[in-house]
């Protein structure tokens, strides 16, 4: 080739070539199997990341490489653009969010163009175009006709600075996943998806997925949280009703003394009515709202709580229990209430003891000694055999929760019952820049659903965006004013806009045929392309997206839309990009740029901290920008960087050596294949029907048992890592070859060829350019991505090794490999090459060479 490797001209010329090619478009072939490779679709916030790279490396991978098995493979990418982002970012700079989101759209699409990523663009879907949106509204309407979609009032995760409600996973530690700022509890109205009518179908199938990882499925099986127990009625003491709970220890009911609620249950405020507590109550119930649900419910949290002027009766003893309110018991959960039982509950212990209540002891340990509640110090929460517990006296817990169970029932004062931690979706959002929901609010006739015909409804451009206040749709008379469907009044349009969790739903389905327009996809298309055979991302989305698309999935399923239960065949969480940090206890995070070689702070001379590694964030400036690595580097080796230093599922620690390194590899590929140009234009990769000499046939152990390796490690297991490495020891071991110059051996140059054609296309689902560029000069007409996958031969992989020992004068000094078919030369040539044996030979000469086939070799000095 005499000419140097430069990635940059290398990478535009096959990029310009692939889309001149169409070579990654993807068509539905009935006479082909399907596979559909997904990376979840980014938000265009403005520019790439690493963790971008990463994923999206991950995925072009797999793609890459099914598309050389011979799989029909779709590879589609688009935008999850509708968000706050759009919308801060237009009260910050006057922008409109649809300028700022199709502007970022252009910027990342070009830089996700330059790293090479295999997308079919023709199926580009962007969500907040009408084309997209209106389809699910249209599915609004229908999730509303079948009571899946309605309205309600409720307690709401509100966040003041960014004037919107926000799902319980979107509340990190009480503060906004967005701005940080705290969140608080508002009671508004909301419309919801009833998620909780598939709780049971989601729950079950958590066990028909090997294909996902053991912890997401943990993860969502916790969420949907199912708990077998009991709802027990507790009587009001001096009122008719009673206040439900759900137990899931109902053998300690005997020992339960005080009721707890949370403070956001409705009966909290109701009964305090007319209550010297009532003020009291009043004020804990507001501050309450404003501390975060989930350490509220933390055991190392202070458990907070206030009597509230009422009593109820314990069902089974009879005993007055003073009902409080406790910071600790979530409305979410159960029915709100807790049935208090301070020896074997430890918050309620706790509680008990800071409040000075009774306890009643009414589970034993089935060994001694036996518990007192005057001495205890802590709850004893595991099972045991019930005392106190009048008729139940003696059972086992187990015996006693079924008994317990059934007497309730047959008394009319409670029932068996099952309870699960998932609740409906809330998917309203006080906020401009989202799918408007297709409802109508008419004074005569009330909730009225938009009718199909006039969908979608669009969002109006003239919205002034400030930032305060509700809704920015509700001050735009355009839009909120409207004639009502049914009686032709005025009326007004609901203003909130959908959960962009909406459109990250389903999108994967409007993949198969975006462009789509009588329906939400071509049904024979997603019939032919869908489930997704491999989706990857992060695993910050295990519970939100992966749960909500699994809720869609079936609610398209039970309109008759699709013919599958699950979305995603199998499912890879990446670990995140993460690169220490520096710290200055003056100036706060600091570039590397600006710390001295002396640690020290380049702005004030204070000494700075390197912190521990954490996720790449531009708050704590250890970002690396992916376009000034292309730019140094080139695309294949920021994409090899990514895919060696780390296995898929772990995090990736960011590190210059490693790119250095990388970059490094990609030039010694380039000149072993320039070193050996005139050898491999003269030889075929078909190895020679002659008997090979042991040199050459251990060069095809190698090459072989590489590409077993690498099929393996990419096929099985996604080791990335792994496989890489197995290319790097093939090319360290070519380049300890002999014959570069001069006329080549037609052996040599036969195997070196199909040596260095599988390097190359072992290496082109990693690195696709610079595999594109030695392929082409290998005389290959057509691009080494239609090349199929090598096959490895299993007779050149047989295992055709022995191991030697081998003695000097008699004593064990080392040992060594060779082929079984191994001349007594070669076997001395190998002996006389190992560094031990050259280290106790010293230069002596070697008397005698005594060799046992396939046993030792003893050299006489």
């Amino acid at each position: 080739m005499n000419r140097r490797y430069d990635p940059q001209s290398t990478e535009e010329k096959w990029q310009r070539i692939w889309e001149e090619q169409g070579l990654f478009k993807s068509h539905a072939n009935p006479n082909r199997q399907k596979y559909y490779v997904l990376e979840m679709f980014p938000y265009p916030s403005g520019k790439i990341h690493m963790g971008h790279v990463r994923n999206y490396s991950i995925g072009d991978v797999v793609a890459r490489y099914k598309r050389m098995r011979g799989w029909n493979v779709i590879h589609p990418m688009g935008w999850d653009a509708f968000g706050m982002p759009a919308e801060n970012a237009a009260i910050q700079h006057g922008v409109h969010p649809a300028r700022w989101t199709y502007e970022n759209i252009a910027v990342m699409k070009k830089q996700l163009s330059r790293m090479g990523f295999s997308y079919d663009w023709d199926r580009e879907v962007t969500t907040c175009d009408p084309a997209y949106y209106r389809w699910e509204q249209w599915l609004f309407l229908k999730m509303y006709e079948k009571g899946l979609a309605y309205q309600k009032t409720s307690f709401v995760n509100w966040c003041v600075k960014c004037q919107t409600v926000l799902a319980n996973e979107q509340v990190e530690s009480g503060c906004c996943w967005r701005c940080g700022e705290e969140v608080t509890q508002k009671e508004m109205p909301g419309w919801f998806f009833k998620i909780t009518h598939y709780t049971e179908d989601l729950l079950e199938y958590c066990e028909k997925l090997p294909g996902w990882p053991e912890r997401v499925l943990t993860m969502q099986r916790n969420w949907i949280g199912r708990s077998v127990g009991a709802t027990i009625h507790f009587p009001f003491w001096d009122r008719e009703g009673f206040i439900p709970v759900f137990t899931t220890r109902q053998d300690t009911v005997f020992g339960a003394t005080f009721m707890t609620l949370a403070p956001e249950h409705p009966l909290t405020l109701e009964l305090s009515k007319g209550t010297p507590q009532e003020k009291e109550v009043q004020e804990f119930v507001e501050r309450i709202k404003k501390q975060d649900k989930i350490k509220r419910t933390s055991d190392d949290y202070e458990k907070e709580g206030i009597f509230i002027g009422a009593y109820c009766r314990n069902p089974l003893t009879g005993m007055k229990m003073p009902i409080f309110a406790g910071n600790f018991v979530l409305l979410e959960y159960g029915t709100g209430a807790v049935m208090a039982v301070p020896t074997h509950d430890q918050r309620d212990f706790y509680f008990a003891k800071k409040f000075g209540l009774d306890l009643v002891v009414v589970v034993q340990p089935p060994q001694k000694p036996s518990l007192d509640a005057q001495t205890m110090t802590e709850a004893y929460t595991e099972d045991g055999i019930l005392v106190n517990s009048e008729r139940f006296n003696g059972m086992t817990s187990e015996e006693a929760r079924e008994a317990i169970a059934q007497h309730l029932e047959e008394r009319g004062l409670g029932k068996k019952s099952i309870n699960y931690r998932l609740r409906d979706w809330g998917i309203s959002r006080q906020r401009y820049w989202g799918a408007p929901i297709p409802i109508i609010f008419c004074p005569h006739c009330g909730t009225v659903p938009v009718p199909e015909k006039d969908l979608p409804v669009i969002l109006p451009q003239d919205v002034r965006l400030t930032g305060l206040g509700d809704s920015p749709l509700a001050h735009a008379p355009s839009f909120v004013n409207a004639p009502c469907p049914g009686c032709g009044k005025p009326a007004r349009r609901e203003t909130d806009t959908m959960d962009t969790f909406v459109e990250s739903s389903w999108y994967f389905e409007r993949f198969c045929s975006p462009r789509e327009d009588r329906g939400m996809f071509n049904r024979e298309e997603v019939k032919y392309w869908m489930p997704v055979d491999q989706y990857i991302g992060g695993i910050e989305h295990a519970i939100l997206h992966l749960l909500y698309s699994r809720f869609y999935t079936r609610v398209l399923r039970d309109f008759g839309l699709l013919d599958f239960p699950e979305p995603f065949t199998n499912l890879l969480t990446q670990g995140m990009v993460v690169k220490e940090t520096h710290h200055c206890s003056k100036d706060g995070f600091l570039y590397p740029e600006e710390v001295t070689n002396n640690l020290t702070c380049v702005k004030c001379g204070a000494p700075v901290q390197v912190g521990r590694t954490e996720k790449m964030s531009k708050s704590k400036k250890n970002v690396v920008d992916p376009d000034f690595l292309v730019q140094k580097y080139g695309a294949d080796t920021v994409r090899l960087f990514c895919l060696f230093a780390s296995p898929p599922e772990k995090d990736l620690e960011w590190s210059e050596q490693g790119v250095e390194g990388s970059y490094r590899f990609l030039h010694r590929v380039w000149r072993l294949v320039e070193d050996w140009a005139e050898v491999l234009k003269s030889g075929t990769a078909s190895p020679s029907q002659a008997p090979l000499p042991e040199n050459l046939r251990s060069l095809r152990r190698k090459i072989h048992g590489t590409i077993k390796r690498v099929t393996e490690d990419i096929e099985n297991r996604f080791h990335f890592n792994t496989a890489i490495s197995a290319v790097m020891e093939l090319v360290n071991s070519l380049y300890q070859m002999e014959g570069k110059r001069g006329d080549p051996d037609p052996q040599t140059a036969g195997v070196m060829r199909e040596a260095v054609e599988t390097v190359i296309v072992l290496l082109s689902p990693f690195v696709p350019h610079i595999c594109e560029e030695l392929w082409n000069f290998l005389g290959h007409p057509q691009s080494v991505s239609k090349e199929p996958w090598p096959r490895f031969d299993e007779n050149a992989i047989r295992d055709e090794e022995v191991l030697l020992v081998v003695q000097v004068n008699g004593k064990l000094r080392s040992r060594v490999t060779v082929g079984v078919h191994a001349s007594e030369a070669e076997v001395k040539q190998a002996v006389l090459a190992n560094e031990r044996v050259r280290e106790v030979l010293q230069g002596q000469p070697v008397k005698k060479f005594v060799w046992v086939p396939k046993k030792l070799v003893n050299l006489v000095v």
